[in-house]
Parts: structure tokens; C-alpha cells; sequence
């Protein structure tokens, strides 16, 4: 079974979709779902989900290691015409998964109880990104 989840995201920063994937695996039995982005400048995490504030600081520090193009300490990237953004949003999904694997048990993800499932957008700008889902039931 296959699905793709439509994420919108408002810019640099974490949104968590873990109760779309729930909704989509409820009634289905035991498996593997597996989540893989489909684009190159964001990534996918899971992560704690109860304080807000371990978002902040995950992205705060990933924009600290991996400053825009405009910071002096990048000149020496060349990829540069689509936005100072856009190269560092590339090397922090170089750095970072692109695809997840979870385990289902009776229809339901095997998170732990404070894990939730993020798309971590790297570029400034708000975008629309694609989440390919499969669920292998075993």
C-alpha cells in the first residue's frame, strides 16, 4: 500500500506530520512503513515532539554549522544563483535523512512516547513537499 502525504511548510523549520501517518496506518496490521522526501533542499527526522523548544534549537544550531551563502564563511560555494539559502538547505539534507522506517504493530507506528515524525524544511521561503509513503504488511 502507497500513499503520498502533501507537507506545506512556512519556511525554515520543523512540521510534524506523525498523526497523517497514524490516520493512514489505523486498521492496517503489523509491517514496516517506510517515508521517503522527495526533494532535496529538506529532510525528515523523527524527534521529540512535547517541547517546541528542541525545534528551535535544531534548527537554530543546523543554521549556526550552515550559515546562507552571504556569510563570509561560505565563499566558497558556487552553486548560488537560486538563493543564499538554497546550496546550505543542500548540504543540511546531505547531513541529514531523506528517508524513514518505522515499524507497525497492530496498525500502529512502534514510536516511543515522545517521538514524532517532522519534516525539517531548509529553505527560507514556504514550499509544498511530497512524502512517499509504503506500508509492507508482513
Amino acid at each position: 500500500m502507497q500513499t503520498t502525504f502533501e507537507i506545506s511548510t512556512n519556511g525554515q523549520g520543523l512540521v510534524e506530520f506523525t498523526p497523517h501517518v497514524a490516520r493512514w496506518l489505523a486498521g492496517q496490521g503489523d509491517g514496516l512503513v517506510t517515508l521517503f522526501v522527495r526533494h532535496t533542499s529538506c529532510s525528515l527526522l523523527i524527534q521529540e515532539n512535547a517541547d517546541p523548544e528542541v525545534q528551535t534549537d535544531l534548527r537554530n544550531y543546523f543554521a549556526r554549522l550552515v550559515p546562507p551563502t552571504t556569510d563570509p564563511a561560505m565563499a566558497y560555494l558556487t552553486h548560488t544563483y537560486e538563493g543564499p539559502d538554497d546550496m546550505p538547505a543542500h548540504i543540511k539534507a546531505a547531513m541529514m535523512p531523506v528517508s524513514l522506517q518505522i515499524p507497525v504493530q497492530g496498525g500502529q507506528m512502534r514510536l516511543g512516547t515522545w517521538q514524532g515524525i517532522y519534516l525539517f524544511e531548509h529553505r527560507d521561503r514556504p514550499h509544498h513537499r511530497q512524502v512517499a509513503a509504503l506500508f509492507q504488511q508482513v
